[in-house]
């Protein structure tokens, strides 16, 4: 950008002479610290703070492509849970269970399937919890590790309460229909997203949607409808938070 004021040249010659005055030097024209300065040079051009945008907290296929995609998977699935037929879908969701029979004929198909069905349907807490911690997440660490994290939540929770269920039908302290349960959904996947993403959170932030989500799960715990699931709710909370020195190093700053 050029100067303000007028400054000798690569030649040497001084910065004006006056007309009609042969031989008449002049010295060089002090820039002027008045503000006449252009407007580019008083405006700073960092620090500034960006205004908010809040079609950020929704998933797009650009900035968030692995949240928008799992997205509309779980908008398919639960349409066709919706609508197709009554025993077409009570097969489909119990050929989906991680229950222990089908994590030991087939793991790896059924530890994905169960996660491409959301229980309650899109109305759910679960589903709209889904969208925003998600997208907050994968815009924080980026889409990789959002999986990741999800998936190791979900996977390491089932694990976790579906193999004692195993063990102790083998010890007979429980019946063999144990072995046979309907147990589906991203529960487990979002309640580490949630830990995660609350070590991204400012402290007092941090701290409240940590006491909410805990006493939730509390609620949950005492009401005792579905123990298996409710202690896996808290064991993928702490994962969650176990990602922390992971997530803070590769986090973004948000825009």
């Amino acid at each position: 950008m050029q100067s303000a004021a007028p400054t000798a040249n690569r030649t040497g010659r001084s910065d004006v002479l006056p007309a009609g005055v042969p031989g008449q030097r002049t010295a060089p024209r002090a820039a002027s610290t008045s503000g006449s300065a252009p407007a580019a040079h008083s405006v700073p051009t960092t620090g500034h703070r960006r205004s908010w945008r809040p079609w950020r907290l929704f998933p797009t296929p650009v900035g968030t492509p692995f949240t928008f995609a799992y997205a509309l998977v779980l908008i398919a699935t639960s349409l066709f849970a919706e609508y197709a037929d009554p025993a077409t879908v009570s097969d489909a969701l119990r050929g989906s269970s991680t229950d222990v029979a089908h994590l030991t004929e087939s793991p790896l198909l059924v530890l994905v399937a169960s996660a491409l069905w959301v229980a309650g349907g899109l109305a759910s807490p679960y589903a709209v919890g889904f969208v925003f911690v998600l997208t907050a997440l994968e815009r924080r660490v980026g889409g990789l590790r959002t999986a990741g994290v999800f998936l190791l939540g979900h996977v390491v929770a089932t694990l976790a309460t579906e193999i004692p269920v195993g063990l102790s039908v083998l010890a007979g302290h429980l019946p063999d229909s144990s072995l046979h349960r309907l147990d589906y959904g991203i529960s487990f996947g979002l309640m580490a997203s949630v830990g995660a993403l609350a070590g991204l959170l400012t402290p007092w932030l941090r701290r409240a949607a940590l006491a909410g989500v805990g006493l939730m799960l509390l609620q949950d715990l005492l009401a005792f409808t579905d123990p298996l699931t409710n202690w896996g709710h808290p064991l993928a909370l702490l994962l969650g938070v176990a990602f922390w020195p992971l997530v803070r190093r590769r986090a973004r700053v948000p825009g």
